[in-house]
């Protein structure tokens, strides 16, 4: 019993992994998009290549929801659209709203994370006493 509550915990805090992840991905493309435009001329696409969220996000599919959704719709209809320098400094204006995003998603996959498979666990145990 523990062990079917304890895996539920962890399907709940691999949502917070996600996010945590998505958005560490979107803030190094950030920066390497910056680097790039700046001193060569790569395609975003090869940009993209070595991230695992980052291609399909550039096509259209958003692996969040909600305001996080938003944010990345509204982070990815720009890229591409003007010259260089323009580009530049919209993605530095991003950068620092991303940055935000990176440390708060870290920090609750750091609080949240742990907390749902030790509460699933509990719950679990909890079961097996009454059950008993």
């Amino acid at each position: 019993m523990t062990g079917l509550t304890t895996s539920i915990g962890v399907y709940l805090s691999a949502n917070k992994k996600k996010r945590k992840q998505v958005f560490s991905e979107l803030y190094e493309f950030n920066e390497q998009l910056i680097l790039t435009l700046k001193f060569t001329r790569s395609s975003i696409d090869e940009i993209a290549q070595p991230f695992k969220y980052v291609p399909p996000i550039l096509n259209g599919e958003i692996p969040l929801t909600g305001d996080d959704a938003e944010f990345i719709t509204d982070y990815t209809k720009n890229l591409g659209k003007t010259d260089a320098l323009s580009q530049v400094d919209y993605l530095n204006e991003k950068k620092f709203l991303l940055k935000k995003y990176k440390e708060e998603s870290f920090a609750d996959y750091k609080k949240y994370s742990s907390l749902y498979v030790k509460l699933f666990f509990l719950i679990g145990v909890m079961i097996a006493v009454l059950l008993a």
